[in-house]
């Protein structure tokens, strides 16, 4: 047996504290998004109008239907240790005593009710492949990708009753459809304000 083989290299370079510490300290662009994502630090541009423009429906639609001590929050940090990873979802749902709880600059992605995310070119394949996985593995009970550059044209996929790091299909539709979320939410989110011209 080879010495790689009893002893398997680590999985992560770094330790977690170090690059939360790392994370927290990176000097980006102004309205630049900085995440860990796997063991390693990205920034991104900041949101074009359009990926703007359809926070705003999501938003407004989910604070019609969730409890009032819950928020909705853009651009709130959450943390997925056991992935090396810290998200910065366009939307999340997540309880206010959480916030008021966690100290620091993210919370647990454990005590998200749903995350929402919005691809663009530079970060559509960690929206499609990566963040499921971690969001799932965290156990955050619904995510909806809306992925404006899905090769069949511009569209929703809802996941939900995440096993391990994997989440079920509940639906997907076309951008300008509505899709359903099943409670806590309850609600029928209409997408056609999302289709801009």
């Amino acid at each position: 047996m080879s010495a790689l083989a009893d002893n398997p290299p680590p999985l992560w370079d770094y330790e977690w504290d170090d690059l939360v510490q790392v994370w927290e300290e990176v000097d980006a662009p102004e309205g630049c998004k900085v995440e860990i994502i796997e063991g390693l630090i990205t920034v991104t541009p900041p949101p074009s109008n359009r990926h703007t423009f359809i926070t705003d429906p999501v938003q407004r639609q989910l604070y019609t239907v969730i409890p009032e001590d819950w928020g909705v929050y853009q651009r709130l940090g959450t943390a997925v240790p056991s992935q090396q990873s810290i998200y910065v979802p366009d939307v999340v749902v997540v309880p206010q005593r959480v916030l008021r709880r966690e100290k620091g600059y993210f919370v647990p992605a454990a005590a998200a009710e749903l995350a929402v995310e919005i691809t663009s070119r530079s970060t559509a394949s960690n929206d499609r492949y990566k963040k499921p996985e971690g969001y799932a593995e965290a156990g955050v009970a619904f995510y909806l990708l809306i992925d404006c550059l899905a090769p069949g044209g511009p569209t929703l996929t809802l996941y939900g009753e995440p096993k391990g790091a994997v989440y079920r299909t509940l639906s997907a539709v076309k951008l300008g459809e509505t899709i359903r979320l099943p409670e806590p939410f309850g609600i029928d989110l209409d997408t056609e304000a999302f289709v801009v011209e």
